[in-house]
């Protein structure tokens, strides 16, 4: 399966970039230099320039690829949530119990699957940090409205619904899948962010085994009357 997940190709809205950075060595190397620089100075003080001089070229060959950082920001979010999705699938397929696939789905989530891929344009581990840190300002904003009519978020919904699905099959009857759904990956990104920084509110101590325990009973408690 890792052979497979390492050779898919993530699609990003093409609104979020002027030029695909895929493509180019320059472009590849704001990828990854962008997600390290993000991580090291926060978001908020992350700017083309700072990244330019980083990279020894010039502020404007960096607006060429994006129109702003927010939109860098969203495409390296939806690389990985694009990434995260893929893994989810092959992960379950085959799979017929749906408390299994929820189980398996829960596992992958909390997991860090993302740090076994293989590409030359990808920091794994910085956008995997970068994602606990900084993805809740991709949508956390003014515009939100009118990026969400733009499809900027595709891909962080697609695990979101993929999951819902899933508590569908469990349970038909219950109200409130997406909700649900969509709380357990926020709640998974929050409590990584909590046990790095804020560990009076989390229980969990680095230990994604018990994240995964909490999760699972969580969602299966909810969802199965006894």
């Amino acid at each position: 399966m890792k052979d497979l997940l390492n050779s898919i190709q993530i699609q990003i809205n093409n609104s979020l970039f002027l030029k695909d950075p895929v493509h180019t060595e320059l472009g590849k190397k704001i990828l990854i230099n962008s997600s390290i620089m993000i991580n090291e100075i926060g978001f908020e003080a992350f700017t083309f320039k700072k990244l330019a001089l980083e990279l020894k070229t010039t502020e404007s060959s960096v607006y060429r690829y994006f129109e702003n950082k927010h939109n860098l920001l969203i495409y390296l979010i939806s690389w990985y949530w694009g990434y995260m999705e893929y893994a989810m699938v092959y992960s379950c397929v085959n799979i017929e119990s749906p408390i299994k696939k929820l189980e398996i789905a829960i596992d992958t989530l909390c997991s860090d699957v993302f740090l076994s891929l293989k590409n030359d344009f990808i920091d794994k581990k910085s956008l995997n940090e970068l994602i606990i840190s900084e993805s809740s300002k991709m949508y956390l904003t003014k515009t939100v409205d009118k990026e969400n009519k733009e499809g900027y978020f595709l891909a962080f919904k697609r695990p979101c619904v993929l999951l819902a699905q899933i508590i569908k099959e469990i349970n038909p009857l219950y109200k409130f899948p997406h909700s649900l759904a969509s709380s357990t990956i926020e709640g998974i990104i929050s409590q990584k962010y909590f046990d790095q920084h804020l560990m009076s509110l989390t229980d969990f101590d680095h230990n994604h085994k018990e994240l995964n325990t909490f999760y699972k009973e969580l969602i299966l408690n909810t969802i199965i009357r006894k």
